[in-house]
């Protein structure tokens, strides 16, 4: 979790740094130079150089870049004789020789395009002693710094007096972790840095999921507690040598970072005194160990978070909304250089289109998530009347006694989502507006994604309420932990699959508000405008396949099979790129391979088509296949259509309109924190108001505004009680149209205007 560590605060005073760049960050897999990683971290150092920090670079690399060039050169100048003669291994110190003029060459052009001087420094161990020459070091590396130029040391391996390069010894030092310790000590450094392939230090191998960050390392606890994994796949020593050389360093009096030289940004996040990587330091044992706040702990802190919100006027927390519109928009480039990076990942590790469709913040296209829609969603939400109490109901209960209902938060939120980041932001906006305490846990393939949306909306709540109103929950583990906690934590909220969902309500007693799927129906009736139902079912499918509120199954009236119009509808479908699949009526006639289930939500270009042989038909289908999302009829006959709205018992039920119009913002919500298919509390789409409750105030008006303070009586309940009639009643959202679709809100201008309550 990136967040600002009071133990790092001593961060903001530094000033001169040694900084150590590894062989697995310098190349790639192949042993190739790693350009791009490479680029970004000489921009980094560039950045640095320019805010006067004093930058020592130690750079690992030459040895492994000379073996790849000079068996490159091998293999060009060889005849197929010489191949099929046993080769021999390289020399080491040639490979070191001709690798570390290609390494400053790339450093060179490198720091030239940034307009940055770098000088080469190349150090052996007997160098160091010599006490005139340890003098002479210091006095040019000042000098190169007080011009801007940053020094780069790597060791001489090329006329080393080892026995061999990669063997340790008992010199003064024994890799390059060891100089670059050795350097921070003699050139009186405020802060070593050694950039690694991992986060930072584990407890255990990396790998290993039962491993967990050290982000404070504390010697005397930690030394026996680590298992260390196996050496760096190119350099020497690995973390064991790094841990060997920072430990050293650090109890020197030379404070050491260990984090990953992968991530975007992460000098800059250690020098802001940011909980990345493994921090040592001589004083670490003085400290209390930085424990880790445990499940309980933040719905506890977000509760009391809670109600400094709920105190506030409805003007101050329409301004922290604002201000949290502002910080996204004024981050957008590091929100989507964070979003890029796992988007990066998904799609190497195979996850499937629909997984990273739904990842992607992908800015300039109207029909999916960008960080100005979502920005503007949240300015809407924070104009909108204040939820919080509102009067819903007044009644007299007797002559000077009135009973007034009113709108409060339900008190602690916890919501688990998948995929999606975006959903990050509409949550935190409507816990923020509703007055709600938030406990958020996002699937791991968004996890860059979610940290940075995490910082920062936390970063724009103020400091009278508390940045732990949201807490993101960042280990899986944690989850079942939280679902004990029914006396702290008030609605659980799952986002994802039909999996997540039934894993989530098996284990626990805390309600859970969410729909398992979202099989969408189309019902095209004989009596349709052909024409229209083209467009709607095409936009149904192809505006955002990945959507729950996408169609999964298209039922037609039987009539209609062997219209033209109905083939021009296949054939739109199969043009988007639609795959179709059938019931056993349609994937006979149309030719198509059979559906294993009506109840299935593909999320993709895919959708199931089925006959049936008339409205009743298809409402006892969408009864028995259905997830009671959202369904639509298409009709012209209005008593088909009026036996489809009132027997369709769904969350969302429309006519000659498309089903995708089922979202909160679309609804007028500002936003919204999921979909409910629930027939108690919430329904359809969850703004504001489904993350609010009621109250009861019952006030005697004839005693003095003195007495009224001291003797009214307030009832409030977690569930509004007494439970009225209209409370025993799920609610249904009824959308009329006239065929219009979603479409990528191209064509759409939501006015979102109340209309008076016809009687």
């Amino acid at each position: 979790m990136d967040e600002v560590d009071r133990s790092r605060a001593f961060l903001k005073d530094v000033k001169r740094i040694v900084l150590k760049v590894g062989t697995a960050v310098v190349t790639r897999n192949d042993g190739r130079i790693a350009l791009g990683r490479l680029g970004a971290l000489c921009e980094q150092l560039k950045e640095l150089n320019s805010q006067g920090y004093e930058v020592i670079l130690v750079s690992s690399g030459a040895v492994g870049l000379g073996r790849q060039r000079l068996k490159y050169r091998k293999l060009v100048n060889s005849s197929f004789a010489d191949l099929q003669k046993p080769q021999v291994e390289l020399d080491g110190k040639a490979c070191a020789a001709v690798g570390q003029n290609c390494l400053m060459a790339l450093y060179d052009t490198l720091f030239s395009q940034l307009d940055v001087s770098s000088a080469q420094l190349l150090v052996t161990d007997s160098d160091f002693r010599d006490r005139d020459f340890r003098k002479q070091l210091s006095d040019t590396v000042k000098s190169l710094l007080s011009l801007k130029v940053i020094p780069i040391f790597n060791e001489n391996d090329a006329v080393s007096t080892r026995r061999a390069p990669y063997e340790d010894s008992s010199g003064i030092f024994w890799d390059n972790d060891s100089l670059a310790a050795l350097l921070a000590l003699e050139l009186k450094a405020d802060l070593l840095v050694l950039l690694s392939d991992v986060d930072g230090l584990y407890s255990g191998p990396p790998s290993d999921p039962r491993s967990k960050i050290i982000h404070t390392y504390i010697k005397e606890k930690h030394q026996s507690e680590i298992t260390f994994g196996d050496k760096s796949r190119v350099g020497r020593g690995g973390m064991t040598a790094k841990v060997k050389a920072a430990v050293n360093a650090a109890y020197a009096g030379i404070p050491v970072v260990i984090t990953s030289g992968y991530a975007p940004g992460n000098l800059s996040k250690v020098l802001e005194g940011q909980r990345v990587g493994t921090l040592f330091h001589q004083d670490a044992h003085f400290w209390s160990p930085v424990k880790e706040v445990d499940a309980r702990g933040m719905a506890v802190a977000a509760r009391e978070s809670s109600r400094r919100l709920q105190a506030m006027t409805s003007e101050e927390r329409k301004r922290v909304l604002l201000d949290v519109a502002d910080a996204l928009e004024a981050n957008v480039r590091l929100i989507n250089v964070e979003n890029e990076a796992d988007v990066s990942a998904a799609q190497e590790a195979g996850y499937e289109k629909s997984l990273i469709s739904r990842l992607a913040l992908k800015p300039g296209k109207a029909r999916d998530p960008n960080l100005a829609i979502l920005a503007n969603s949240i300015r809407v939400l924070a104009n909108m009347e204040d939820p919080i109490g509102r009067v819903l109901k007044r009644t007299q209960l007797a002559e000077g006694l009135v009973l007034e209902k009113t709108s409060s938060p339900l008190g602690v939120l916890l919501i688990v989502f998948e995929s999606r980041p975006e959903a990050l932001v509409q949550i935190a906006s409507l816990a923020i507006r509703s007055g709600n305490g938030l406990l958020l846990k996002g699937g791991k393939e968004a996890k860059r994604s979610n940290a940075i949306l995490h910082k920062i909306i936390t970063g724009a709540i103020p400091d009278s309420v508390g940045g732990k109103l949201i807490g993101l929950v960042t280990s899986r583990e944690e989850i079942p932990d939280l679902l004990k906690h029914d006396d702290v934590i008030d609605l659980v909220i799952p986002r994802g699959s039909n999996k997540l969902v039934s894993q989530v309500k098996n284990l626990t007693k805390i309600p859970v508000l969410g729909h398992a799927d979202g099989i969408c129906h189309v019902y095209i009736d004989k009596s349709a405008n052909m024409d229209m139902a083209k467009r709607i079912a095409v936009d149904a499918k192809v505006d955002y396949p990945a959507a729950c509120n996408a169609m999964e199954t298209l039922l037609v009236h039987k009539d209609l099979k062997d219209t033209t119009e109905f083939n021009d509808l296949v054939v739109d479908l199969r043009a988007e790129g639609v795959t179709l699949y059938g019931g056993p009526r349609a994937s006979s006639f149309l030719n198509i391979p059979q559906a294993h289930s009506f109840h299935h939500e593909y999320s993709s270009m895919a959708c199931t088509v089925e006959f049936v042989d008339d409205v009743h038909a298809a409402i006892d289908h969408i009864h028995e296949h259905g997830s009671a999302h959202t369904d639509c009829v298409i009709a012209e006959d209005l008593e088909v259509v009026d036996a489809f709205l009132g027997q369709v018992d769904s969350a969302a039920v429309f006519h000659n309109a498309s089903p995708r119009f089922c979202d909160g913002a679309r609804f007028g919500l500002g936003a919204e924190v999921g979909i409910s298919t629930s027939r108690i509390h919430a329904r359809g789409p969850v703004g504001v108001e489904g993350l609010l409750t009621t109250r009861w105030y019952e006030t005697s008006i004839f005693v003095s505004l003195v007495q009224i303070e001291k003797t009214s009586i307030h009832l409030h309940f977690t569930l509004s009680f007494p439970i009225v009639i209209s409370q025993l009643y799920w609610t249904c959202r009824i959308l009329r149209g006239n065929g219009q679709v979603v479409d990528g809100d191209k064509g759409v201008i939501y006015t979102h205007k109340d209309l008076p309550i016809e009687p």
